[in-house]
């Protein structure tokens, strides 16, 4: 089936302080689409065709704008400043000591409270011969959540007739700051159920072990012989439930595959995921040194969204980042951006159909 090119907005929500939120709607010539809001750069919904041709919605979201306003499980979002967890929610940098929200235990979790998923991006839309492009807007301003310097952000989709979501991103600072932009959308492939039977494969020879807070914490470990060895396909559920240390540490998959790229800041592929009933395939390619795989273990059935109630581990996420706690921990590769340096790189989330 072929269809034209396309992209329609209407709003989707208004705010508690009247700000209304859009939703643009991307159509390739496939007859995909993609819904993203512009609060939050948040893929709403996905809908890819299986193999026999029939659609569905393989990315988990809502139907209304007010779930997204509260603090939840960050569902289909852009995430800054800095992803993942910052330790003791503070940093030093330059010789001053920046102190942010704890509002994961003790640390910092994907930028604060109210982080790049909780702010409102300005949009504008493209199109061309690959397929059509919303392209987004944030300025983080000087103390957002306690990081210093004004951060210049763009991102945009670009939705192929390939059926991928190209998204690239950019910034700029007058302040020295650390970034980590990342992107949160759960997958499920076959569109409901659970996902312990999705065949993962993650092309990574180590994770970064964590502590009970999921801090990094010693050197990278060899997922050889272990829970975490997805060199080769095997079912996510397989394993999870072992009494690895690991395991237990992240409530089951939590944890930052360090890819194997030839070169760093190479586009790379880190991890490939194919769903046998539906036959869809999603693979993940990034120019980030890793990307944290999480099982959807938060989830417990207390969020619906789209007629659907999200049980534990009905959802997957695959996260091109630097290393949790990178800003602390100078062994990683350096997350600080400075004034006259541009923050770029570029994720790829290809579906097809095997």
């Amino acid at each position: 089936m072929t269809t034209t090119t396309a992209i329609t907005q209407k709003p989707f929500g208004t705010t508690a302080a009247g700000e209304v939120v859009n939703e643009y709607t991307l159509t390739n010539k496939r007859g995909s689409s993609v819904k993203i809001i512009n609060l939050g750069g948040i893929i709403t919904e996905w809908h890819m065709r299986d193999k026999n041709g029939a659609l569905a919605d393989v990315v988990l979201g809502f139907d209304t704008l007010e779930p997204y306003l509260d603090i939840g499980p960050y569902f289909g979002a852009l995430i800054g400043r800095v992803g993942n967890r910052i330790a003791n929610a503070q940093f030093t940098l330059d010789g001053e000591t920046y102190s942010l929200t704890a509002n994961n235990g003790s640390n910092n979790l994907h930028g604060g409270p109210i982080g790049f998923d909780k702010k409102i991006w300005s949009a504008t839309t493209a199109d061309d011969a690959n397929g059509p492009i919303l392209k987004l807007h944030l300025l983080s301003e000087d103390g957002d959540q306690g990081f210093p310097g004004n951060l210049d952000v763009t991102v945009t989709y670009q939705f192929t007739h390939d059926d991928e979501i190209i998204v690239d991103y950019f910034a700029t600072t007058d302040k020295a700051t650390p970034v980590n932009l990342t992107q949160h959308t759960y997958f499920n492939l076959a569109g409901k159920g659970d996902i312990l039977n999705h065949q993962m494969q993650i092309f990574a020879d180590h994770i970064n072990a964590v502590n009970e807070e999921q801090i990094p914490v010693g050197a990278p470990m060899p997922v050889a012989n272990t829970p975490f060895d997805f060199r080769n396909a095997r079912a996510i559920g397989e394993l999870i439930n072992t009494g690895h240390e690991q395991i237990k540490n992240g409530f089951g998959y939590d944890h930052n595959f360090l890819i194997n790229q030839k070169t760093y800041k190479e586009l790379t592929l880190a991890a490939r995921v194919e769903e046998a009933t539906s036959g869809r395939v999603l693979e993940v390619f990034t120019e980030e040194p890793g990307v944290q795989f999480y099982s959807g273990n938060f989830l417990d059935g207390t969020l619906t969204g789209k007629g659907i109630t999200y049980q534990k581990r009905t959802g997957f996420c695959l996260e091109p980042q630097h290393a949790p706690d990178s800003i602390n921990q100078p062994q990683f590769p350096s997350i600080v951006l400075r004034p006259g340096e541009e923050y770029k790189t570029r994720t790829i989330f290809k579906l097809s159909v095997s």
